[in-house]
């Protein structure tokens, strides 16, 4: 994906450590601020900093370390967070923006007006960086454009645009040709048949975008399901896997294709959950940081019994469910094998609660046999670097954006902590509650 995120030079960078270091303090402009006494966990993968301090300045990190190390600029604005927890902002390496409304669906819906009202959601919730593989409208791509701004106060985003769906080479072509006119940040396909229901993409068909996209400098997003065909997505070229595979388990072989390759996986765990979890009543419903943002006309909807009634009866609702054991499992294989993963949750259809799913999603992650620094790495650095974002975003080092979750309890102790969110910044500007 290109990078839309100016970096500093490494000229400004020197100036700021030596600034640090001990050259005399000037008053600083107001757009300087330091978060002061909060343990940082900074998503570089050492241990976490207590007693940190987080300088930033124009929408960026100038330091971020030991107090005793730190030289905070005169004049600048304190933020005392002692006491408190600082991760980078959670990045979503798969979800969808601006097409939903309550529970329809559809590209009619889509304007400027969902889609920020969506950004601002996911914000609130601590994901500051969305990735969305599909459905994007224009819009979409004025937001994208709109980002690279020390004013920012609402998630970042990327885009695919449509979703590829031809089923000849020579439409596939026309369709990546048409994506790369609108400069997507992703080429998205499909390769499944929807537990037998629909028909998958031809694998002529595919290789053709994959192809047709490498020469025009874009990358392919993957949607599989089953093993044999996200084997033949990587040995084609796709670069990234955007579900679990959920099938069988992963073998050697495929492992050591992704690793070859470089190929990074989103798992996407909560997919899964959201195709079961409504053939009763969710435990969620009940929770404090669900319900403050749900829309309760949603939240009764997804209650009444005929609905809870039918998702039971479906036969789809057991298969998925058997599914999310299997992706899990995979997710542990592949994660201790050493292949790139990337928290990602394909929130933002209907019932999959864009915020709120993110935080499951780190819970099912460790679930699943990661520890909760893994998880939180896997929703920073891990992601954002998976997403060619990571000279930007994914650490609090200096250069990268200042997008800051302060927490009141430690995750790396307990992932369910990333739910106690005391506060959001993006580019060091707090994020706005909610109405």
């Amino acid at each position: 994906m290109k990078q839309r995120m100016r970096v500093p030079s490494v000229l400004a960078a020197l100036g700021a450590a030596v600034l640090l270091a001990g050259a005399p303090a000037r008053s600083a402009p107001p757009s300087v601020k330091a978060f002061v006494g909060g343990r940082l966990f900074d998503g570089s993968g050492r241990a976490s900093v207590p007693d940190a301090v987080v300088v930033v300045k124009d929408g960026r990190v100038v330091s971020a370390g030991a107090a005793r190390d730190a030289r905070i600029p005169a004049g600048a604005e304190r933020i005392d967070v002692a006491g408190r927890f600082l991760i980078p902002g959670l990045v979503n390496a798969h979800g969808h923006v601006g097409e939903t409304r309550g529970l329809r669906s559809g590209p009619e819906l889509y304007d400027r007006e969902n889609a920020l009202a969506q950004l601002r959601l996911y914000a609130r919730y601590g994901v500051t960086t969305v990735a969305s593989l599909g459905g994007d409208g224009p819009d979409g791509f004025r937001l994208r454009d709109e980002q690279d701004t020390a004013t920012l106060d609402r998630a970042r985003l990327s885009v695919a645009g449509p979703v590829v769906d031809a089923t000849t080479p020579e439409a596939a072509r026309a369709q990546v040709e048409a994506l790369a006119a609108r400069k997507t940040d992703w080429v998205k396909i499909r390769v499944d048949d929807t537990l037998g229901t629909a028909a998958k993409m031809p694998p002529a068909a595919y290789r053709a975008v994959i192809d047709e996209a490498h020469r025009r400098g874009l990358r392919v997003a993957a949607h599989i399901f089953y093993l044999e065909d996200a084997r033949d997505l990587v040995a084609s070229g796709a670069d990234y896997i955007a579900h679990s595979v959920r099938d069988r388990a992963v073998d050697a072989a495929f492992v050591s294709a992704l690793k070859t390759r470089g190929v990074c996986v989103c798992p996407t765990l909560m997919r899964e959950v959201s195709a079961f979890v409504y053939a009763s009543e969710p435990e969620f419903f009940a929770d404090p940081f669900f319900t403050k943002e749900a829309d309760p006309a949603v939240v009764a909807e997804l209650r009444r019994p005929e609905r809870i009634q039918k998702a039971a009866a479906n036969p789809a609702t057991a298969r998925y469910r058997e599914a999310l054991q299997m992706a899990s499992l995979n997710l542990k294989t592949l994660f201790d094998a050493g292949v790139p993963i990337a928290m990602g949750t394909d929130t933002g259809p209907p019932a999959r609660f864009q915020g709120y799913f993110e935080h499951l999603e780190l819970e099912r992650m460790v679930a699943a046999g990661l520890t909760p620094a893994q998880a939180l790495l896997t929703a920073t650095s891990g992601a954002a670097r998976c997403l060619g974002l990571s000279a930007s975003l994914g650490k609090l080092e200096p250069g990268r954006w200042a997008d800051i979750v302060v927490l009141r309890q430690d995750p790396v102790a307990d992932i369910r902590n990333t739910r106690t969110v005391d506060s959001v910044w993006i580019a060091g500007n707090r994020v706005p509650a909610g109405n």
